[in-house]
């Protein structure tokens, strides 16, 4: 893999404020979906790629388009379908007539942003060849590489209902993902909220300002780098994922890459609130969107009603969290909980508390669907 010259990173209080105003300005056009939008953020601050799966409608595409438009990204979108082929994602050589040779004609993955539509609705050679570009950041067509540009992520969106003809994600190419979450239906108010955004604007399309220089998305990504995090925080993240190896619903546990995706995510979360080390909550908080593709259930319980996000509740309840004094860094004082906010200009959740946990009684995101424990 080509090793890039070092960015500068941005300090965390500057990175913070743009992220504050990146999120403000998708909130113009995705309505009611703040903690997943600062999901994807998160995602994209770690530097990985983000996997949607969730119904048609729900402003999955939106999101992709707004956070390219925002971020100042290159935007490409490549419907996946049964008949799409690598060449059609990667690019190919073309005969030119005018100079009697073989041209590269790059294809729709050579962008910053590019929407990965229905990932699973593609052969698994396809998926493989953008699989393997989102981790090498690299494609290799006639024996030629080529190297995609920076930086460059992926969100791909998958129906998690219509199986008929689809062809699913192994869980090996799952775990290329950083994140997978679901952004779920939207309340009356915020459904009334797009139509009354839709009637006002007298048109369908929609679009955001540029938040972003060229650069400032680098830095962002450097200042996530800066992130502080302790050996209790660290040592939390590994017993939480060695947690899923032993869980007896569980044929197969988080593997270390599941560790390495905690903590950088982690620190992405931490840099959004303003923070510039990790606590105890923001592992807490992406334990679902990091760990639920991660997990294989035992077969013989899929008809028992058990789900990944029950058994990611059942490890964090299991494995006793350090306290948020050991989260600081060594020269930092000690200081409550309840002091550790955003930065000035940034947002919080709506309803959440200072540190950015879920609200109590609200559902986290990715979890759709109402399980016997929310009915105790």
């Amino acid at each position: 893999m080509t090793q890039h010259s070092p960015v500068q990173p941005l300090p965390v209080a500057d990175a913070s404020r743009l992220a504050t105003r990146i999120l403000d300005e998708l909130e113009r056009a995705v309505v009611g979906k703040r903690r997943a939008l600062e999901q994807v953020l998160t995602g994209i601050l770690a530097g990985g790629h983000v996997l949607i799966e969730d119904l048609p409608g729900l402003g999955k595409t939106l999101t992709a388009r707004s956070f390219a438009q925002a971020l100042g990204l290159p935007f490409s979108r490549a419907q996946f379908t049964p008949d799409l082929l690598p060449s059609d994602l990667t690019g190919s050589e073309v005969f030119s007539q005018a100079t009697g040779t073989f041209e590269f004609r790059p294809g729709p993955i050579f962008t910053g942003l590019l929407l990965a539509d229905e990932i699973n609705r593609t052969p698994p050679k396809t998926q493989a060849a953008l699989l393997e570009a989102m981790q090498e950041h690299q494609v290799t067509v006639e024996g030629t590489t080529h190297q995609l540009p920076e930086p460059f992520h992926v969100l791909a969106t998958a129906n998690p209902v219509e199986t008929e003809g689809t062809y699913p994600l192994p869980e090996a190419q799952l775990d290329r993902f950083l994140l997978r979450l679901a952004f779920g239906y939207p309340s009356v108010d915020d459904e009334w909220g797009i139509l009354e955004r839709r009637l006002g604007r007298r048109q369908e399309g929609q679009s955001v300002d540029r938040v972003l220089a060229d650069g400032e998305l680098l830095g962002m990504q450097a200042a996530v780098e800066t992130v502080h995090v302790s050996e209790a925080i660290g040592r939390y993240a590994v017993e939480i994922v060695q947690a899923t190896r032993s869980h007896s619903s569980v044929a197969m546990g988080a593997s270390p890459r599941g560790s390495l995706a905690f903590i950088t995510t982690a620190r992405a979360w931490a840099l959004i609130r303003g923070r510039d080390y990790v606590i105890p909550e923001d592992i807490k908080d992406l334990a679902h969107p990091v760990l639920g593709h991660r997990i294989l259930i035992r077969p013989e319980l899929w008809l028992q009603n058990i789900s990944t996000d029950s058994v990611v509740d059942d490890v964090l309840a299991s494995v006793p969290a350090p306290s948020a004094d050991g989260a600081l860094p060594a020269d930092e004082p000690a200081q409550p909980t309840t002091d550790l906010r955003p930065a000035d200009g940034a947002r919080s959740v709506e309803g959440a508390d200072p540190v950015g946990r879920t609200p109590v009684g609200r559902t986290p995101v990715g979890r759709t669907s109402v399980e016997p424990r929310d009915q105790a």
